[in-house]
């Protein structure tokens, strides 16, 4: 369910960021808005699926709950980095072609397996290493694209430096935000219920939003227009993080991150049907070299849960086996 989350709310999300700005939108501020406004609308949700007495599900693995101020500490920096990211992605959105954008964006993986090694003691092995390679040539090349992208969407060459700076910048923002986001949930929360997975969307996102408004008012870009795709915009981008935190909480910021790639090469094509945007003979490469990328950090993933298998199957029957022989020792 989390990866269905994800990835629809991904794609509609970046296409009707992009309508926006096609249709006459110019508020930077506005578009990093609504990536973030939507969380009330999760609020029932959260009372309504809570559960209401601890299950065999719910592990505390720390006795000692975090301090209040931690809590806030962990929440308020994690928000600033997100409305921070949200504002360089949007800023991106702006002066680039969908699919360019989508593109670019896959790099996040590779910026997030770089932070998780440190952050999250993530091993590197030769199918991960492949996959940041891959993914990482498939952003450069992109920026070969620079004449011919900016001519046909109507931006300047200047702005359209702008725009892949401010969307490499995002990626590896948002690949930071997903690994301190697993840190916080192994070492500081270190809990495993629903309602930490819904205080981590809603008390983030409410530090991101505060923070955006201030942006916006002091741009003086707080105009509202084409309220419907706004509003549809704020909702579906909800959607996308209930699925992102909620795959972080559940396996890793990694495989959050790679479920998030795979979705990416599917928005140029809609961007082609939808906008028109070109794929050219590079952005055609760059796809293919995407989700080859993809392709190999998931294979990676299978090896790791059939050795884990393989593992828990030989503890089990050593466990089994043992069993007999203390009776009869006893």
């Amino acid at each position: 369910m989390y990866t269905l989350f994800l990835l629809s709310g991904q794609s509609t999300g970046v296409l009707l960021g992009r309508l926006y700005y096609d249709k006459g939108g110019k508020s930077k501020w506005l578009g990093t808005l609504v990536n973030l406004v939507g969380f009330p609308i999760l609020l029932p949700y959260y009372f309504i699926s809570s559960p209401k007495n601890p299950t065999t599900n719910t592990i505390t693995i720390h006795s000692n709950p975090p301090s209040t101020l931690t809590l806030a500490s962990v929440y308020v920096s994690l928000g600033l980095l997100v409305a921070a990211d949200c504002f360089l992605y949007s800023t991106g959105l702006m002066y680039l072609p969908v699919s360019t954008c989508s593109l670019i964006s896959a790099s996040q993986l590779a910026f997030n397996a770089f932070f998780s090694l440190f952050l999250n003691s993530q091993k590197f092995t030769p199918f991960i290493l492949n996959s940041l390679v891959l993914l990482t040539i498939s952003s450069i090349l992109l920026v070969f694209e620079t004449d011919s992208s900016s001519d046909s969407s109507g931006v300047s060459k200047g702005k359209y430096v702008i725009g892949l700076i401010c969307n490499i910048g995002a990626s590896a923002g948002y690949g930071l935000m997903l690994s301190l986001t697993q840190l916080a949930f192994r070492k500081v929360i270190k809990k495993e219920t629903f309602t930490v997975v819904m205080d981590m969307i809603v008390y983030q996102s409410l530090v991101a939003t505060l923070a955006t408004l201030v942006g916006l008012f002091a741009s003086g870009e707080w105009k509202v227009s084409y309220i419907m795709t706004l509003v549809w915009t704020a909702i579906v981008w909800q959607v996308y993080s209930i699925g992102c935190v909620g795959l972080i909480f559940e396996v890793s910021s990694l495989f959050s991150n790679s479920i998030s790639v795979l979705g990416l090469p599917i928005i140029p094509v809609l961007a082609f049907i939808f906008f028109h945007d070109k794929i050219g003979g590079l952005k055609v490469i760059s796809m293919v070299l995407a989700i080859w990328g993809f392709v190999s950090y998931v294979y990676q993933q299978y090896l790791d849960d059939f050795k884990s298998k393989s593992e828990d199957k030989i503890n089990a029957n050593e466990a089994s086996n043992a069993s007999p022989l203390e009776e009869v020792n006893g």
